[in-house]
């Protein structure tokens, strides 16, 4: 098997020589294997583990497992405690999205301050199977379908290609000690379910079930990586930005009216479902005025045009964007571009941009209405302010301040949406890369 791990991870490029690698280990069979392959195989590596508090003593005994065995091995250990259950309460998600909000945002945050080039995460093949099964009953379009992503900016998966049995075989031949999770034998979660009996079912039609699922979403991930780069072009011509608005231009749809596929994943940003694709072509063949609402956006007929509009967010409710692509399909017009300032780089003035050192945030970034108690330190501020305090200052009345948003990165507020940046995000001469939102 590490002949195997270490061909996977050249083949891929997943890691170049010298790369020192940060490893996300819960203490679980394979991230335990994950971690002795890593080793084995003499990569530079780092220990992080997260300890989000949901199981109690059971969770501090996986919090100790780890970090024995960084000690014992001479590896450095990096841990943190989260109080998971808070933290989805105070942003209105499921505790599932606020552990992942909240591990991918630490390990990041670790890998920069301590000079890792990549994090690896201990995904499985079959793990891979069960998120493609999954996506399919959600209907999630070609996208979806394409399974877990090798790597994504500097995440990494060196054991997708490994089977739940050989890690368990690997485990047993070595003796490597791991946690078990015993919530992963109960099948009221989705994952468990697929996992434990519709894999099981679909192994007794097809013996090959775990290869020929893992190949044919192999296949459509080629597939989709054409198909996007089709769908992405004419999102250019038929998208423009309008007085604060996406329009799309109906004239251009049009000949893809009966093409399913183009108009799920034309669409698909502003969070349309797959039965939602027969509302959008009776809004297309429909009279000026007819609308459909999407989770997030309103998308509503206007003679030869459609105006696409992101619903306002709600109070206490937060959007999470865990990457620059999501982001980018808010929508909010974004790049992201390498530069030196002493070349010439001149900030835009503008209420509605701002231009912020990419290296100091973090992902997930979060979006919501401003709150009592929020602070921030405004451009050209060395100290902290009330953003209440702030906002009586420039004199914004109540309805205007029912409307200010916030653009937060691991709880620092980044940007106050419409009026200044936080100083501690600002683009300085030692800025190697901006990001600018509009």
């Amino acid at each position: 098997m590490l002949r195997e791990f270490i061909k996977y991870i050249d083949d891929n490029r997943l890691i170049k020589k010298d790369d020192r690698v940060l490893l996300a280990v819960s203490g679980g069979i394979d991230s335990m294997v994950m971690t002795d392959l890593f080793k084995r195989a003499g990569i530079s590596i780092g220990i992080a583990h997260c300890n989000f508090t949901l199981r109690g003593k059971e969770s501090d005994k996986d919090e100790e497992l780890v970090r024995e065995f960084a000690v014992r091995n001479g590896i450095e250990f990096f841990s943190v405690r989260f109080d998971t259950g808070s933290y989805a309460e105070e942003k209105g998600i499921s505790v599932q999205m606020a552990a992942r909000d909240l591990r991918y945002s630490w390990f990041e945050k670790i890998r920069k301050k301590n000079g890792f080039d990549s994090v690896a995460l201990a995904h499985n093949l079959n793990d891979n199977i069960e998120t493609f099964l999954i996506n399919l009953t959600r209907g999630t379009g070609i996208t979806g379908l394409s399974g877990i992503k090798k790597t994504r900016n500097r995440l990494i998966r060196p054991l997708l290609f490994a089977t739940r049995n050989s890690i368990e075989k690997y485990c047993r031949k070595y003796g490597i000690v791991y946690r078990e999770d015993k919530s992963n034998a109960e099948t009221k979660y989705t994952r468990n379910k697929i996992r434990h009996q519709v894999i099981t079912v679909l192994g007794e039609i097809n013996p090959s079930i775990e290869s020929t699922l893992n190949e044919t979403s192999e296949r459509l991930r080629d597939i989709n990586e054409i198909f996007r780069g089709f769908t992405e072009n004419l999102r250019r011509k038929i998208f423009r930005k309008h007085d604060g608005n996406l329009t799309a231009d109906i004239s251009r749809l049009t000949p893809f009216m009966k093409n399913s596929a183009v108009l799920f994943e034309l669409f698909r940003p502003f969070n349309i479902k797959s039965g939602g694709i027969t509302d959008l072509r009776n809004i297309l063949k429909g009279q000026t005025g007819r609308q459909m609402i999407t989770d997030t956006h309103r998308i509503i007929k206007n003679r030869n045009e459609l105006i696409i509009t992101a619903l306002p967010v709600k109070e206490n409710e937060t959007l999470s964007f865990r990457n620059i692509r999501e982001l980018s399909e808010y929508p909010i017009i974004i790049s992201v571009r390498e530069l030196t300032v002493s070349g010439g780089f001149r900030i835009p003035v503008s209420r509605y941009t701002a231009c912020i050192d990419y290296e100091k945030i973090s992902f997930p970034l979060n979006l919501r209405n401003w709150q009592h108690g929020d602070y921030f330190y405004p451009l050209g501020m060395k100290h902290k302010k009330k953003l209440s305090d702030y906002l009586i200052d420039r004199k914004i009345p109540i309805p205007g301040k029912e409307n200010i948003k916030v653009l937060e990165s691991e709880g620092k507020i980044v940007w106050v949406i419409g009026e200044r940046i936080d100083d501690r995000f600002k683009v300085t001469e030692n800025t190697a890369k901006v990001l600018i939102i509009k």
